[in-house]
């Protein structure tokens, strides 16, 4: 028989009177002290969501947030004190959709008590054509914070393969010593091993031109910023102001809804990159890549990178046909059904697959992923195969 007392029975109880909620209380008694303010937090957001207007309560269950910007700033607060943020950030992306919160965050009071993350910049920038001013400095403290933590998470490794991948597709037949690549020139020289000295001898030598300060690609960033596509903006803006400082590639930022909008002077600045964007509206991929054939000077050096769930609503054979002169041009053409770390998006699956008819990898790309996919694209090494071991990966 288990021990009433047994301190393992009454904390996995504890937990799940948490999980249960009210209807629970019966058989697991009431939530107290920090259980109960735990509780209160969760039916606050919860209950009030799932509850039809003029329903009643049930007994020892306190729900809803209402339109009070106070309470909803103390409730911001209490999560913030209960919680680890990782659950902080589920819960405010909750209470912004179950409960309409977007007007609230028009306020800088509320914006001084949230836990700052991708969902939430993404939903400021939504929010960016009706922002007073006084709520929009707030914002841009928000949008800086997590702006500078994905910096901070994603340049370096970023750069190190940009760099790495962009040395070994500078290759000179007549490096000096230093600049070597051995294991390419051994490769390349294997005919002339010789069995009588154990080795061989290179007859052509393989380097990297390391110090040409030259651009060497040019990289064109198109991103789809309908409504759907918030996170994957919000990372694409970050990733194309790293590469924008690498010098030896030549980055364009371009943003589209049913308009397109050129970007690439505010790349010193992701911030100001992220609040010239606006979220939301229909799509025109067509458009967008006519703009981006535009910037194409150098096919073989270029590299057009669609950040798009591919749900067209502009001309859907013009799009293919586009996508298939760049191709045919050598230009590397990628399509990103999301740049996020939210899992396998919704998408337009017919046109997937025609773009993969067409030699044009479409999948889904996490942020620690995509340096690796630009190091693929610079080395044009095999972006199919590249797409194929990521998703099954």
């Amino acid at each position: 028989m288990t021990d009433p007392d047994d301190p393992a029975r009454r904390e996995r109880l504890r937990r799940w009177r948490l999980v249960l909620g009210g209807p629970a209380q019966e058989s697991l008694g009431a939530a107290t002290g920090r259980d109960g303010a735990m509780d209160a937090a969760l039916a606050a957001l919860y209950d009030a969501a799932e509850q039809e207007p003029g329903a009643d309560r049930r007994p020892g269950r306190s729900g809803g947030l209402g339109g009070s910007a106070p309470r909803v700033a103390r409730w911001l607060g209490d999560i913030r004190e209960y919680f680890p943020s990782t659950v902080v950030q589920v819960m405010q992306a909750d209470a912004i959709e179950r409960l309409d919160l977007s007007r609230l965050l028009l306020e800088p009071e509320m914006l001084a008590a949230v836990e700052p993350d991708v969902h939430l910049v993404g939903t400021l920038l939504s929010l960016n054509g009706v922002m007073p001013a006084e709520a929009k400095q707030a914002a841009r403290r928000v949008v800086r914070t997590v702006v500078d933590d994905l910096e901070r998470r994603l340049e370096q490794r970023t750069r190190a393969a940009i760099m790495g991948a962009l040395n070994r597709a500078a290759r000179i037949h007549r490096p000096r010593h230093a600049d070597i690549d051995w294991n390419r020139t051994i490769r390349a020289n294997l005919r002339h091993y010789q069995p009588t000295h154990r080795t061989v001898i290179p007859q052509r030598l393989i380097g990297y031109d390391r110090r040409a300060s030259a651009v060497h690609r040019d990289v064109v960033l198109c991103v789809d910023q309908s409504g759907s596509m918030a996170a994957s903006v919000v990372f694409a803006g970050v990733f194309a102001a790293v590469l924008a400082s690498v010098r030896s590639l030549r980055t364009s930022l371009v943003v589209f809804d049913t308009a397109v909008v050129d970007l690439t002077e505010q790349l010193s600045d992701p911030v100001e990159v992220l609040f010239g964007t606006q979220l939301g509206g229909g799509t025109d991929i067509n458009r967008a890549l006519a703009y981006a054939q535009q910037l194409v000077t150098r096919p073989r050096e270029t590299i057009v990178v669609l950040v798009s769930d591919l749900y067209e609503g502009g001309v859907r054979e013009q799009m293919l046909r586009r996508v298939a002169e760049l191709t045919a041009a050598g230009v590397q053409v990628v399509a990103l059904l999301a740049l996020s770390d939210e899992g396998a998006p919704a998408y337009d699956h017919e046109n997937a697959a025609a773009l993969a008819a067409l030699g044009v990898p479409a999948f889904a790309c996490t942020p620690d992923a995509f340096p690796d996919l630009m190091a693929a694209a610079i080395e044009r090494r095999d972006l199919m195969a590249f797409a194929q071991r990521h998703t099954a990966g």
